[in-house]
């Protein structure tokens, strides 16, 4: 072997052992940064405005794993579009586990259907983490109004279609398309009005400006609980706990009509495992505990937890569900 046959082999074999000892770091890097997870502040994302349901539930269970592990977890509101916005800024973040979303049945099954061009897909773009609860929706009117029974806005709404107006937060929300499904199921037409979040449509339905509001229960049942609001009807197929006399659409008319609305944690696509399964652990732990289970009950919602597959399942299942809803209602958005 000449001397500069040497040189090369050699070469090579240094070239060899670089590589893999830079192969093995990035290895091990990669291991401690999941051992040591989280190692600074995590942002949930929130798409919709503050003191809404989603922003509740993201609050309750934000405290809880910060009280429970000492993480610094910061809820971030990012409202717009539907919630896609908030949505997206997941899905394009770093998939590192630094930040999350409350994501819902709207912005995760009906918008992929609803859009035409969705910024995002939530079957590939996003990592179920964990279920956190569901809800039916309530509609409810205000306290001045001279509907105070479900019959009495039927009896309306047939008698001078469109004119009995219904407020959400949000076209292709559920609560959006539960009242088209309610149209549907019971031969009325509502003239809706749509808004960017809660506040301003209690307002607007507390000064007459607009008949019924149409939401989760988490968020409505604080007022009507101060009776500025009256419950009307809710759209699970049975009777609200927290709610026990308000009937729900199948005792009014429409015998099957179910829409909830669920809420879950994500995170972006290609989350290592082992940092999905520790937010899963906290997540799940801190659903467990007698405040949060109180909290979230008493304001109408239901405990769901699991593990990232149960919510992949159920997402899964809910898309191609919900596309036909959308389909039937003859709603789209640009």
């Amino acid at each position: 072997m000449t001397i500069t046959t040497r040189a090369i082999s050699i070469s090579a074999r240094l070239g060899r052992l670089v590589l893999g000892t830079a192969v093995l770091a990035a290895a091990t890097t990669g291991a401690y940064a999941q051992s040591n997870y989280p190692a600074k502040p995590i942002r949930l994302l929130v798409p919709f405005p503050p003191g809404g349901g989603t922003d509740m539930i993201a609050r309750a269970v934000a405290q809880k794993i910060t009280e429970k592990n000492g993480w610094s977890i910061v809820v971030d509101n990012r409202p717009g579009a539907g919630g896609n916005l908030g949505v997206d800024a997941a899905a394009k973040a770093a998939p590192d586990g630094y930040t999350l979303v409350m994501g819902q049945t709207s912005n995760l099954a009906i918008n992929p259907a609803l859009y035409k061009k969705l910024p995002y897909d939530p079957l590939k773009n996003l990592t179920p983490v964990a279920l956190v609860s569901s809800s039916p929706i309530l509609m409810v009117s205000g306290a001045g109004t001279s509907l105070h029974t479900i019959a009495e806005v039927l009896k309306a709404a047939k008698a001078k279609p469109d004119t009995v107006t219904v407020g959400y937060s949000g076209n292709g929300t559920v609560a959006h398309l539960a009242v088209t499904q309610v149209e549907q199921a019971v031969g009325i037409k509502l003239r809706h009005v749509p808004y960017k979040g809660i506040a301003q449509a209690i307002t607007d339905l507390s000064g007459g400006q607009i008949d019924l509001f149409v939401g989760s229960i988490p968020s409505l049942i604080g007022q009507v609980r101060n009776d500025k609001l009256q419950p009307l009807v809710v759209t699970s197929r049975q009777r609200s706990g927290e709610l026990p006399s308000t009937p729900t659409m199948a005792e009014s008319g429409s015998a099957g009509f179910e829409a909830i609305t669920w809420f879950g944690i994500l995170a972006p696509a290609g989350t290592p495992d082992a940092v999905v399964q520790k937010l899963n652990q906290a997540i799940n732990a801190a659903l467990a505990e007698p405040d949060v289970k109180e909290k979230l009950r008493s304001e109408g919602g239901d405990i769901l937890g699991g593990s990232s597959e149960d919510f992949g399942k159920l997402m899964r299942a809910e898309v191609p569900r919900w596309a036909k809803i959308v389909k039937d209602s003859g709603a789209s958005l640009n």
